[in-house]
């Protein structure tokens, strides 16, 4: 099957590519209008103004309200149960985007990694492990990441909602490290974004969405709302504040493909953590900001601890690899290095993708417009070279032309030189 998608006679590459292109267009748009709703619905029922006491009353009764301002004209919404009043004849429901923004991805992991093949799931240096294992481990820790939320959220939650978010929590971060010690770096992170964004979809199918049909279902029988909210509704509210939270952590997540200082750590689970932990601790005190009256100062301590911490994880990341670090080193000591060298190397182990005409097309026509057919286009992007092949080594990806430590010697030397022997 990875043969077909790769390059069969039915779908070839560029079909590859287009279908990544058509969906993870797909996914930005449907991505954008779920998270949106979400962060406006949050904000705009943390913000209703409550019906005063002694207030006139109306039907239906409003539960609170507000004022919007938007494209030049005023808005007022109420929010309300419907006491007593028959149900619109239209209603509104939130749902395509959710369902949208999750099958967009899940073709979008199908494309990219597990079938098409246009970008690695393994490393050899990370774990001795084939395509088809990294494939049943990224599905499989998907899978078991939202099982796992599920049966914590229905069968302990009712009882302890404190140690359900416990368990859950303690879970993925289990699950997460494990991706980090079995796939690549990129692909790991990839994964795990994968596996919170299918916890957050299968929220809105699984929980909220039959809530909010049990809630239809009962003013149309009765004429009013529950009087007191039911099992379903209460783990609807908790799982959609849940989503709240986790959205920050996911979309950061998404984007790390671009940053292999990141991805490419040697321990990546550090910068993982603090993506996430980073993420989710903005999103409570923007939360926070309907309440605590210091919620500014808050917020640029929770970003300038992130950022901070980042940086000072980033920063030592070359030393943390011997074989990096002692490149600079080795300059000092060795000979010029001669360009005719660094042009073998080039042509040996990256010019099979970066081409005009590569001979490799599983990343696409010359993957983020990087060439390397001339000497004047090796030393433009030697800076890209030292940090993608020396320093985070997450090029060629998963290894896959064989690239010696004495060949990625070689480029980081020539680099430390001035990268200007050009013949």
């Amino acid at each position: 099957m990875q043969m077909m998608m790769a390059g069969g006679p039915w779908l070839g590459p560029r079909a590859i590519e287009l279908i990544d292109l058509v969906a993870r267009w797909a996914h930005v748009i449907a991505g954008i209008m779920w998270i949106g709703n979400s962060l406006l619905w949050n904000w705009i029922d943390r913000s209703l103004v409550p019906r005063a006491d002694g207030a006139r009353t109306q039907t239906p009764e409003p539960v609170g309200s507000i004022w919007l301002l938007h494209s030049g004209a005023f808005y007022y919404m109420e929010k309300t149960l419907l006491a007593g009043a028959p149900m619109p004849r239209r209603l509104h429901w939130f749902k395509w985007q959710a369902y949208a923004t999750w099958l967009s991805g899940f073709v979008l992991l199908l494309a990219v990694y597990w079938l098409g093949g246009r970008a690695a799931m393994t490393d050899p240096a990370v774990a001795d492990i084939t395509q088809g294992m990294a494939v049943a481990i990224g599905a499989g820790g998907i899978l078991a990441g939202g099982l796992l939320y599920e049966f914590a959220h229905r069968a302990i939650a009712p009882s302890a909602p404190r140690a359900a978010r416990l368990l859950w929590i303690v879970a993925l971060s289990a699950i997460a490290v494990a991706f980090t010690q079995l796939l690549n770096g990129r692909a790991a992170f990839l994964h795990v974004g994968a596996m919170l964004g299918t916890i957050m979809a299968g929220n809105v199918v699984f929980t909220i969405m039959p809530a909010q049909r049990e809630l239809v279902a009962a003013v149309q029988a009765t004429g009013t709302a529950p009087s007191v909210a039911s099992e379903a509704s209460t783990r609807a509210k908790r799982v959609s504040t849940e989503n709240n939270y986790i959205v920050f952590p996911v979309i950061a997540l998404m984007l790390s493909g671009h940053y292999a200082a990141v991805y490419g750590y040697p321990h990546p689970w550090i910068p993982l953590a603090i993506l996430v932990a980073g993420g989710a601790s903005v999103r409570h005190v923007l939360n926070l900001r309907f309440t605590v009256p210091d919620w500014r100062p808050r917020l640029a301590l929770t970003l300038l601890a992130t950022v901070a911490a980042l940086y000072a994880t980033l920063r030592d990341g070359a030393r943390a690899r011997p074989a990096a670090a002692a490149t600079a080193a080795s300059a000092a000591t060795a000979g010029p290095v001669d360009f005719a060298d660094v042009r073998h190397v080039i042509d040996r182990r990256c010019g099979a993708c970066h081409s005009s005409a590569p001979s490799d097309e599983s990343f696409g026509a010359v993957p983020a417009g990087v060439m390397f057919d001339t000497p004047e286009q090796i030393v433009a992007f030697a800076p890209r070279i030292q940090e993608r092949a020396v320093v985070t080594r997450t090029m060629p990806p998963a290894n896959k032309t064989r690239i010696t430590d004495a060949e990625r010697d070689l480029l980081g030397r020539w680099i430390a030189e001035g990268a200007g022997r050009v013949p």
